[in-house]
């Protein structure tokens, strides 16, 4: 089917067609631009998400967890996922909106010029129509002067009183009207034939063929939308093994999870060294007692005078309640568990073994330079390279020194590891007999110095020590406190207010809470308080309401 010869008659019809299709690929055009943006929008989003769950440096321990390892795999994966949304958004910007954009201008100019040529045949054939209409109209105009002419020397040669002379000239008035109608008709003949002529040409050649350049600038748009079509789908198509490959690495990093070495892993990092407490001795009220310390302090005997409580930092309770330091960690580790302070301590150790290695790798390295400058002198200086190995030297001096440091710390702290096969005792205070003697307790382990928190204390005591436990001079001051035996209650109170125990040896209470009371206050605005067995410290006097027993007051 041809547009010249089906829509021969439709020249504006046709103009506001071709016009509405430009508009349409300029709106598909528009389309793909938005359908673009969301991909770069939706591709930033996606980065910022990934960013935004990212570990922070604080968090980078967390890698020792499979699942931590798997999730932050999976952030990496979706960054990579995110990068390909801005391919489909670059693709669509270079295959389709620029070609698409480019094409509408072409397409412009192309139809502009055709309909320019068919209007322009459009006004040769309306002119050669009015050409032929003038020609027709004055063939039609001699023909009525030819007749009027004839009749006027008809009527002058039938009156017998018009001389001879005035019927000649109309004669001749006559021939000549005739003369010129025989003229203007063989002119209007001739003016038909040719307007025939154009006319078939027009319709049948000229328009055929604009109409036929336009119908082919439309069916080559419409295959142009069809490609843009298809390479809008054959954009994300593209990425879509590679969207696969992400999908699958998040797959993998998700099937590698192990819940069994995530659990081992969580014993390696809270493992403390420490040995569950044993059997609860056996106390005996049944004989005449007198206080002493129990077998697992650390000793044997304390001054009469009470500590100074003044100090509240300084720890009163047993180390399971020890409120941990929120100080600076002290370089030996010192504030861990055994187990987890040998673990740090022989990290550092390999740490600075490889910066020495580092280093002797260096020296080695000049030493061989040196070598070949002092065989080969044009190459080098000797004397430039000692600079640098008398500071290699320093540092390799320094580093070993520091090493040494630490070893001795890890040395000392594995030789403090308590033994499995014999666990620790955990006894209260012990009321025995005067005559009974104090058992020597010679298993003193890494748990009569440490807190669970992690509290290590390595300066010798300055507290007055025993003739009995002479080894037990290595203890700190602090855990003297914190290992003696467990006084007996000489009353109860009752919390009137809330109080948080945030400080070390404090205890914390809730209003209308009742506690042991086991030491009055004695000046300083504290009262010593027990929860239950393992739980006491200080309360401030004012926020309870004590009830002394009687024998208490009496004492």
């Amino acid at each position: 089917m041809s547009w010249g010869t089906e829509l021969w008659d439709q020249f504006d019809n046709l103009e506001k067609h071709t016009q509405w299709g430009i508009d349409f690929v300029e709106k598909y055009t528009k389309f793909v631009k938005e359908r673009s943006e969301i991909e770069l929008n939706y591709a930033r989003q996606i980065r910022n998400l990934s960013k935004k769950y990212q570990p922070k440096k604080k968090e980078e321990d967390d890698n020792k967890y499979t699942w931590c390892r798997a999730f932050h795999s999976t952030l990496n994966e979706l960054n990579d996922y995110a990068g390909q949304h801005e391919v489909i958004a670059e693709n669509m910007t270079s295959q389709i909106i620029a070609e698409l954009t480019r094409y509408a201008q072409e397409i412009k100019t192309e139809r502009k010029t055709h309909f320019h040529d068919g209007r322009k045949a459009q006004q040769q054939i309306e002119a050669s129509w009015k050409q032929l209409e003038s020609c027709k109209r004055k063939f039609e105009r001699d023909c009525k002067e030819a007749d009027r002419a004839q009749q006027y020397f008809e009527k002058m040669d039938a009156d017998i009183n018009v001389t001879k002379a005035d019927v000649e000239k109309a004669r001749q008035q006559a021939q000549m009207r005739h003369q010129m109608a025989s003229d203007s008709k063989n002119e209007y003949s001739s003016y038909l034939q040719k307007f025939n002529q154009e006319q078939n040409e027009h319709y049948y050649t000229i328009i055929p063929n604009i109409f036929q350049k336009i119908q082919a600038m439309e069916e080559k748009r419409i295959e142009r939308m069809g490609e843009s079509l298809k390479t809008f789908a054959e954009v994300d198509r593209q990425i879509l093994p590679i969207i696969g490959k992400c999908l699958d690495g998040i797959t993998q990093v998700a099937e590698s999870i192990e819940p069994k070495n995530d659990s081992s892993q969580v014993i390696e990092s809270y493992k403390s060294g420490f040995e569950p407490p044993g059997d609860v001795e056996f106390e005996d009220y049944g004989q005449a007692m007198k206080r002493t310390v129990s077998e697992t302090s650390l000793t044997n005997s304390r001054p009469d005078n009470k500590p100074d409580r003044s100090s509240k930092g300084k720890s009163k309770t047993l180390w399971p309640f020890i409120k941990k330091n929120k100080g600076s960690n002290p370089e030996d580790f010192s504030h861990l568990p055994p187990e987890q302070r040998r673990k740090k301590l022989q990290a550092k150790i390999d740490d600075i073994n490889k910066d020495i290695q580092k280093e002797m790798d260096q020296r080695d390295a000049l030493t061989k330079m040196k070598e070949v400058y002092i065989k080969n002198p044009q190459m080098g200086d000797p004397s430039s390279v000692d600079p640098r190995l008398a500071e290699i030297a320093h540092n390799i001096e320094k580093l070993q020194a520091e090493a040494q440091k630490f070893e001795g710390w890890l040395a000392e702290v594995e030789g403090r590891m308590p033994v499995k096969s014999d666990p620790p005792r955990r006894t209260s205070a012990l009321y025995e007999t005067q005559n009974s003697t104090p058992p020597t307790n010679n298993n003193n382990c890494a748990q009569d110095r440490e807190s669970p928190d992690g509290s290590y204390t390595e300066e010798p005591s300055s507290e007055v020590q025993t003739k009995v436990q002479p080894e037990t001079a290595e203890s700190g001051d602090e855990f003297d406190d914190a290992d003696e035996e467990m006084l007996p209650t000489i009353g109860t109170c009752k919390a009137l207010y809330p109080f948080e125990g945030v400080n070390e040896g404090t205890i914390s209470v809730t209003e209308g809470e009742l506690l042991y009371v086991i030491e009055e206050d004695k000046g300083d605005g504290w009262t010593r308080v027990r929860r239950n067995e393992e739980e006491e410290g200080y309360v401030p006097t004012t926020y309870v309401e004590v009830f002394l027993d009687s024998n208490a007051k009496d004492s």
